[in-house]
């Protein structure tokens, strides 16, 4: 009898079970025919399409491949060549001038080459790169895709501030061109493609995302104020070559790299290039605005010595004799704390405010000096090259 109910007993349990897991099986195929079906319709609507079109352009498997079958074409390869002149070291040796004649006094000349990237702008062939890619060089040989052999380039303009060189190529045709996107509507975490030549390889191609903005870095003797940094791999020979978006926009010109790390490279803003392209076409340089000082940011100790209850503004270390600072009087030991009504906070915002004004503004300078305000007007000049 004991065993005969506890085989009933299993068998309810048993028929218990089959019948939840058809029940739970029932929900799922309804829900699968019921909710799931005019979901996934509606998200087939072409109104839905267009919206995610919108959120994610461009976006799906051959992304990356055709923004670099489109814009490829564009990037150029640059080989510098400059000829410098070496001195024997053993020159100064009478032995050695004795054994091998007096023709080794003459200094021996040396050829160097030096590679980098570029792109083209225009049809007609102005294309831009990195100054220092093309300093010094007595020729300058651009490779374009499709062309059997180099062409020569000449410089029509370049910045050794900013980095910037425009250069001019003669081809007789119509040569494709990449369009400067804007820099500023970059985020952090946006996705960029670096094509150039490091090493010689022609138009490697990486990819990486947007690490950072507005980073300053010190490279040799030159700093730069305002980079976009990426982990998209830049290597020597990068230099000069287009950083783009996935609208096949450059966002950026690849500069450097770190050396010390992996993944930290960076690139000049494409914005950047907007504000000076003009001036270096047209006039070969970039004009900037000189005020003629030498300064550095107030501190607790400086504001204590000239009596002076703030550390916003900058000191004046040193007047440059003949210059505007000079002729509307300012002296050393200056406090400018003010700029036409506009607080001055620090050096770099005093560099800004006058590269902004541009040369020949006239600006009403408020200064601490001998512990009370005072006012001066000053016309800024050009500053030399």
């Amino acid at each position: 009898m004991n065993s005969k109910r506890n085989r009933i007993i299993v068998g309810i349990i048993l028929a218990a079970f089959l019948a939840g897991i058809a029940f739970a099986g029932g929900i799922v195929f309804a829900s699968g025919h019921n909710w799931l079906n005019p979901v996934l319709a509606a998200l087939n609507t072409p109104q839905a399409t267009d919206t995610a079109k919108s959120l994610l352009p461009g976006v799906g498997p051959n992304t990356i491949a055709d923004i670099v079958s489109n814009t490829g074409p564009s990037v150029v390869k640059i080989v510098t060549t400059q000829t410098t002149q070496v001195d024997n070291p053993f020159l100064s040796d009478p032995f050695f001038r004795q054994f091998f004649g007096q023709n080794y006094d003459q200094p021996q000349t040396q050829v160097q080459e030096a590679l980098g990237s570029g792109f083209l702008i225009s049809a007609d062939g102005y294309l831009l790169t990195n100054e220092h890619v093309i300093e010094g060089a007595q020729k300058i040989q651009v490779t374009i895709m499709g062309k059997s052999k180099p062409v020569s380039a000449r410089v029509v303009g370049s910045d050794r501030d900013l980095d910037l060189a425009v250069l001019k190529v003669d081809t007789g045709g119509t040569l494709p061109y990449l369009q400067l996107g804007n820099s500023d509507q970059t985020r952090v975490g946006n996705w960029v493609i670096a094509i150039g030549n490091p090493y010689g390889l022609d138009h490697t191609v990486t990819v990486g995302v947007i690490s950072a903005k507005g980073r300053p870095i010190k490279v040799e003797d030159r700093s730069y104020r305002n980079l976009l940094q990426t982990d998209a791999s830049i290597n020597p020979g990068n230099s000069g070559g287009p950083l783009l978006d996935l609208s096949g926009a450059v966002i950026g010109i690849n500069t450097a790299v770190s050396a010390q790390a992996q993944g930290i490279g960076f690139a000049i803003p494409s914005n950047t290039v907007k504000d000076v392209l003009n001036q270096l076409m047209n006039n070969g340089k970039v004009s900037r605005a000189w005020l003629g000082v030498e300064i550095q940011d107030v501190t607790s100790d400086i504001a204590t010595a000239y009596g002076y209850n703030d550390t916003n503004g900058v000191v004046v270390r040193a007047v440059v004799g003949g210059g505007p600072a000079s002729s509307a009087g300012l002296q050393e030991g200056d406090i400018i704390t003010a700029w036409n009504g506009a607080a001055v906070s620090n050096t770099d915002d005093l560099l800004q405010k006058i590269q902004d004004a541009g040369v020949g503004a006239k600006i009403e300078l408020t200064i601490w000096r001998d512990r009370q305000q005072t006012k001066a007007t000053v016309t800024l000049a050009e500053r030399a090259s």
